[in-house]
């Protein structure tokens, strides 16, 4: 098991950790840890050395849509019993960040949002993100214009424009 000293693992690091804040939020972190731990005990089953990013960034959100189903059912148990809901504050780096463009980012459903930070964000290709996503190719199309779409009418206002989105490094 030669994981913990790969190079490329702590290399993709920090580009795991923008794809899980964009999913989750305050609980990137969590999501991370997780998704690191179980490819850490996964290791040998990899198929492929050179699929190494695609592998990672899939198992990340597989424990992202993993953790937010676990959430729901949670809450809706919590509402089965008579439990008030429980209301989320914006995190401060949402309130700081405050640029229109991320806020309508942040109100687009998970599965949007990760098709656009893997193609847009992260430079992926469409056959890339449908692997990683195990989704069709004609899927990943459709709703990454679905995507673009919404961005583009939640930030109709002329504040900023979707096109702003490009690869960070």
């Amino acid at each position: 098991m030669d994981a913990p000293d790969d190079p490329r693992l702590s290399a993709l690091l920090p580009r795991l950790r923008r794809f899980a804040r964009s999913l989750a939020g305050d609980g990137a972190d969590d999501i991370v840890q997780a998704a690191l731990e179980r490819a850490l005990r996964r290791w040998d089953s990899r198929r492929d050395d050179a699929a190494l990013q695609a592998w990672l960034f899939a198992i990340v959100y597989r424990q992202f849509v993993t953790e937010h189903r676990r959430a729901r059912r949670w809450q809706r148990m919590l509402e089965l019993f008579g439990a008030e809901p429980v209301e989320m504050a914006p995190s401060p780096e949402r309130i700081h960040e405050g640029q229109s463009v991320l806020a309508a980012f942040a109100r687009l459903p998970p599965d949007h949002r990760a098709l656009l930070l893997l193609v847009s964000v992260e430079g992926f290709s469409y056959r890339e993100a449908a692997d990683m996503l195990d989704l069709p190719i004609g899927t990943v199309m459709s709703r990454l214009s679905r995507a673009r779409e919404r961005l583009r009418a939640l930030t109709d206002d002329g504040a900023a424009s979707p096109r702003t989105l490009r690869v960070l490094k």
